[in-house]
């Protein structure tokens, strides 16, 4: 079975890299040290990947975009370290809006995950299987989205935020929450994964009582970041007042909310 791949001449590899049967690597291809590239998968021009990465069988990244704008110009697809990418899962280039699709470090990517071109996905995140990103998301570091979830282009999802499988999420999903439901919706503060992760009860305390403001209150967003402004500024009010500026999408609504507030 030696060498039942193809490797281009034109592709860097680091040290003790493993390539399986009939893997795919390309030109202008970087691969880090002590990666291993699993049966079938393949590789396109374009990507660069960091240390310790496992590729299961069939995964394929660095395709060009499924975008109909996309009209060949270079990009890449970087991914960083020490993340595993399971089976099928596909990762797309990016287009000339941004020049690249980005995956952080100690990623699990289930099988049948889709990335599409220009996203970034942060570090430390947990993408279930079947999960697919539409183009132009931004997700953050520590997120965890339950499988089968599906997000629209150019949605927003903060930090530490958790997701329950089969989420429909056309809104932006604030830092340090989960959500669920349908349409997704606020379902409280991730205590739990907040506990793993070394905050404080304290801390805890703290996000919940933004929380009430922003999705408990009946106040429109607008008059609840006016509210969290006004508190005492502390690192949490004002992670959570930046992204709720910030956020082009709007945000998800509270599980108590009839209609979406603005």
């Amino acid at each position: 079975m030696e060498n039942m791949y193809f490797l281009s001449e034109k592709a860097t590899l680091g040290k003790n890299v493993k390539i399986e049967p009939f893997a795919v690597i390309y030109d202008d291809v970087v691969i880090g040290d002590n990666c291993s590239i699993g049966a079938g998968a393949v590789l396109f021009p374009g990507v660069r990947m960091g240390n310790n990465c496992r590729v299961f069988p069939g995964a394929s990244i660095g395709a060009i975009p499924q975008d109909l704008k996309f009209d060949g110009e270079y990009t890449t697809v970087e991914i960083g370290n020490n993340n595993t990418i399971r089976e099928y899962v596909t990762i797309n280039r990016g287009t000339a809006v941004s020049g690249k699709t980005v995956v952080g470090d100690n990623n699990l990517i289930m099988a049948y995950v889709h990335i599409a071109h220009d996203c970034i996905v942060g570090s430390n995140c947990v993408l279930a299987n079947n999960t697919t990103l539409a183009g132009h998301i931004i997700i953050e570091d520590y997120v965890i989205t339950g499988g089968m979830s599906a997000i629209h282009q150019f949605v927003h999802v903060g930090q530490h935020a958790i997701m329950a499988g089969g989420s429909l999420v056309d809104k932006d999903i604030p830092p340090f929450v989960k959500v669920g439901k349908f349409p997704v919706s606020y379902c409280g503060v991730n205590s739990v994964g907040l506990h793993r992760r070394g905050f404080s009860q304290e801390e805890i305390n703290e996000i919940q009582s933004i929380y009430r403001i922003v999705f408990q209150s009946g106040l429109l967003y607008s008059r609840a970041l006016e509210e969290i402004k006004s508190l005492k500024q502390t690192k949490f009010t004002n992670i959570i007042a930046t992204f709720m500026e910030k956020a082009d999408r709007g945000l998800i609504r509270g599980f108590n909310s009839v209609e979406t507030r603005s």
